[in-house]
Formats: C-alpha cells, sequence, structure tokens
C-alpha cells in the first residue's frame, strides 16, 4: 500500500502539473524559511524557492521513497544545496577565511527560559542578521544538524574555521538576545 507521499512524488515524477502545484502549496513556506535563514533577505529567499523548486521537479527521478518525511527531508536538502550554492557563487562565503583574526569577547549563552520569552520572529531576524558566513555555519549546525567537518566540506573550509564561526555565531546572537532582554525590562 502506497503512502500519500509516495503517491504525490510519483506523480511529480510523471510531470502531473496539479500534483508539482500540491507539492509546491505544500512545502514553499518551510523552502521559504529554509532560504530566508540562510540569505537573510526575502526577494532573494523567493528567488531562491523558485531555483529549488526547479531542482526538485528535475530531480524527480532520483528521488527514492525511505518512509513518512523522506520527501519532506530530500526537498529541504536540495533547497538548503541551492541556498549554499547561492552564497558560494556570489562568494557571499569567502569572508570565512578572513574572519580568524578576529578575537570575539565571550558573552555567556541565555538560558532557554530567558530566550523562550522572545518572540520566534524576533530570533529569525537575529540570525538572518548575522553576517552570511556565521549565519550559514550557525544554520548548517545549529538546525540541520550538520557536523563541523560536514561544513567544512559543503563549504570548502577547515572544520577549525567552522568551530570558530560557529562561537562567534552564537556570541552574536547572546549577545543580541541580552540586549533584547535588557530593553524589554
Amino acid at each position: 500500500m502506497q503512502t500519500e507521499e509516495q503517491i504525490l512524488a510519483e506523480r511529480c515524477r510523471k510531470g502531473e502539473n496539479t500534483a508539482r502545484k500540491e507539492l509546491y502549496d505544500r512545502f514553499a513556506g518551510r523552502l521559504l524559511a529554509i532560504c530566508m535563514r540562510y540569505v537573510g533577505d526575502r526577494e532573494t529567499a523567493e528567488d531562491l524557492v523558485h531555483d529549488a523548486f526547479l531542482k526538485i521537479f528535475g530531480a524527480f527521478d532520483r528521488f527514492s521513497y525511505r518512509g513518512p518525511g523522506s520527501l519532506r527531508a530530500w526537498i529541504e536538502r536540495i533547497t538548503v544545496n541551492v541556498a549554499l550554492e547561492w552564497l558560494r557563487n556570489r562568494n557571499r562565503l569567502g569572508t570565512l577565511e578572513l574572519d580568524e583574526g578576529r578575537a570575539a569577547a565571550e558573552i555567556a549563552e541565555p538560558e532557554p527560559g530567558e530566550v523562550a520569552r522572545i518572540p520566534q520572529e524576533v530570533l529569525m531576524r537575529f540570525v538572518a542578521e548575522l553576517p552570511d558566513g556565521y549565519r550559514t555555519v550557525f544554520n548548517l549546525y545549529c538546525i540541520e544538524e550538520r557536523s563541523h567537518k560536514e561544513i567544512a566540506e559543503l563549504l570548502g573550509i577547515n572544520e577549525k574555521s567552522s568551530s570558530s564561526q560557529l562561537f562567534r555565531a552564537r556570541t552574536l546572537l547572546a549577545r543580541r538576545i541580552k540586549d533584547y532582554l535588557k530593553s524589554q525590562g
């Protein structure tokens, strides 16, 4: 017995426009959020979602169902790769190595209860405002759950640079969160 996900994927593989529209309607918002996390501006993120769907529709012959959620995971992985490719092609990640020498003052990470008091859209804005390299490593490590070794391979940097970028991203976010909480009284 095929699942709804398998049937939708098979219909997309056959090029059915109604299935493609259903896939788009189901996943476009989620993919936009992913792209926003990487590029930080909505207009570019919307363009990347469009590019991702073109890649997705052209790659259904390579999709293999591996259980519930595998279609979503596959689509999200393609979308992350589209965003990373955009960043690499514009040399937006080229500053990663240059940031090595800058010392970042360590700020204690906020407690989970403190972070929970901040609206999600504010937190996402803080992430979007990170420098490109910091934001990319933060997303790959904290959200995509990639290792520093995988991140280094994806971005063409060394593992130490990945670790350093994550440290700096967390430091900047901690500072923004502390400032926000102070301003809210």
